[in-house]
């Protein structure tokens, strides 16, 4: 196991990952905060689902993830369609779109992080990939990743539990 200030270390250079989050947020496009940023990812990734999901994924209350879900339908990248199981529930699906627009920032975040890394080896980025998925198993039920690279900041509230 390691020592003390092996983990004191370690605790200083994950808090030092904010400025890595911080740089990730300013490359998002203006119309497409990180709230809604991390809602198409998540469709994108798990395909079409109730709203209810989508703030288990997101690790917050139903009126974030209402806000985010309508800021997103505003711009036409999400329909809702009637759950056929439970036609009181709405679920959420990507349009032509929201699939431009989250592959528009695929391809910015892709970008930011070749230029950033650009003095690693493919080798590092591995390893650092690796450790990453590692210390996220080793906390649990962490959130998804959004944006497919790392967790954005979202909004703090307390968790409600989502039937799906």
């Amino acid at each position: 196991m390691a020592e003390r200030t092996q983990f004191e270390e370690l605790a200083r250079q994950l808090s030092a990952v904010g400025a890595v989050k911080r740089d990730l947020g300013r490359i998002l496009p203006p119309e497409c905060p990180a709230g809604s940023a991390a809602v198409l990812t998540l469709l994108g990734r798990h395909g079409d689902m109730r709203m209810s999901k989508l703030a288990e994924l997101l690790a917050v209350d139903m009126s974030v993830t209402s806000r985010h879900v309508a800021h997103v339908a505003a711009r036409g990248w999400i329909e809702r369609h009637p759950d056929p199981a439970d036609k009181r529930s709405r679920i959420l699906r990507l349009t032509p779109a929201g699939l431009a627009q989250r592959e528009e920032l695929s391809r910015r975040t892709t970008h930011l992080l070749a230029e950033r890394l650009a003095d690693w080896t493919d080798d590092e980025v591995g390893q650092l990939i690796r450790l990453m998925t590692r210390l996220r198993a080793s906390f649990g039920d962490c959130r998804s990743t959004p944006f497919g690279f790392t967790a954005p900041v979202l909004e703090e509230t307390t968790r409600t539990p989502a039937n799906t």
